[in-house]
């Protein structure tokens, strides 16, 4: 990684807090005269501010130095049917943040209208004084290059369309697309269960199925942005037929959607009578209501959840063979599904995988839930300030 001292710097800055000259030299192992010139500047710049005197170590007490508290990113996640945008401070510490319902099928004009709009309501209630970048979560595939969706499956009207261009040409800052799945692996980086950990898959289950693929920290995108997936791994030939025109993807057998569409056959013929009533109060059945039926204990709703879980953790099983991560972590809704989830994926993955690559490995849960879109998408942003000096 060829990082220039500049976005060293701010990044233990960003990701440790305050800190004396002394002791940032000593991190990101630089001479203390490089260190104090590169500071200078980056003072100059409005990047970094003087944040009083640290306790002495003997001898006088030395400056400490910190992200300069004007600093400001947006995050911007958009899902299926939500848009939920964050401002941050340098440190990537939330200040506000704001969400709303809007489906993504209504189009790019509107809902980057509606982006616009959340981040000057943010301006106007004083969170945005400044506004640094803007990082922003899709649900699709994104070429990152380009900063545009890639033949998006949920996503009419959006293909290709100029995202990054937009929103760089009506807020006037810098701005990076990436797809949802990406942008939340960073946020468990950043500020949830993965802070220690460099080389790890972030799971996301909701309507679809979907990875996060970090290493050495960095978001692995692989040649055309599309690594990670994983919903169309196939698991079983003979499987049900997918959305995306294959049959037996592991999407087909479980996701969001998929346990909604197996929680209405069980409900319809009568074998679970608790999902059987809501059915018939609701007219349709969610990914939600086989976890209201399962914490009711109903022992159907437990072997679908059982099922996915397996087919899940069958996939996972050869991830961790190849890739040979030092964390999985599990989000999006429905995750919501917990232990009883996680206990199935667990031991599909440990008696599958080489005991070498699952010598300590946890398999968690995310516990940053919503928060990990938006912070990731603000780390992200933060990632390419930090590294090119404003001009």
């Amino acid at each position: 990684m060829g990082m220039s001292p500049q976005a060293r710097l701010l990044r233990v800055l960003r990701d440790r807090g305050a800190q004396s000259k002394a002791e940032l030299g000593d991190l990101v192992e630089l001479s203390r005269s490089r260190v104090v010139a590169e500071l200078d500047r980056m003072i100059e710049l409005g990047l970094v501010e003087e944040a009083g005197l640290a306790e002495s170590r003997g001898g006088r007490r030395p400056a400490v130095v910190r992200v300069a508290s004007a600093v400001r990113f947006a995050g911007v996640n958009i899902g299926a049917t939500s848009v939920d945008v964050a401002a941050t401070d340098g440190e990537l510490e939330v200040l506000e943040h704001v969400a709303e319902e809007l489906d993504v099928r209504e189009g790019p004009q509107r809902v980057l209208d509606r982006v616009v709009e959340l981040v000057g309501k943010l301006r106007d209630q004083g969170h945005l004084p400044r506004l640094n970048g803007l990082g922003i979560g899709l649900p699709g595939p994104v070429s990152f290059r380009d900063g545009v969706p890639y033949a998006p499956p949920i996503m009419p009207g959006w293909d290709q369309y100029p995202v990054r261009d937009t929103l760089m040409r009506e807020l006037g800052c810098p701005v990076l697309v990436d797809n949802d799945v990406n942008v939340m692996a960073l946020g468990e980086k950043q500020a949830g269960v993965a802070r220690n950990s460099d080389d790890l898959l972030f799971v996301k289950i909701g309507t679809g199925v979907g990875c996060g693929i970090l290493v050495h920290g960095e978001v692995y995108r692989g040649a055309n942005g599309s690594a990670g997936d994983i919903g169309h791994i196939q698991v079983d030939e003979d499987g049900p037929a997918c959305g995306c025109g294959n049959l037996g993807c592991l999407e087909a057998f479980f996701s969001g959607a998929a346990l909604a569409r197996s929680a209405e056959a069980v409900a319809r013929t009568g074998e679970s009578p608790f999902l059987g009533m809501r059915l018939a109060e609701r007219g349709t059945l969610a990914a939600t209501d086989v976890a209201d039926a399962l914490a009711a204990g109903d022992p159907v709703a437990l072997r679908l959840v059982r099922e996915g879980g397996r087919h899940l953790g069958l996939v996972l099983a050869g991830l961790v063979s190849f890739f040979n991560p030092s964390l999985i972590v599990i989000g999006g809704g429905v995750a919501g599904i917990g232990h009883v989830l996680l206990a199935e994926i667990r031991s599909a993955v440990y008696r599958r995988s080489l005991p070498l690559a699952t010598n300590n490995l946890p398999l968690v849960m995310s516990e940053l839930g919503e928060d990990a879109g938006v912070i990731g998408a603000a780390r992200m942003i933060s990632d390419l300030v930090y590294a090119e000096p404003t001009r």
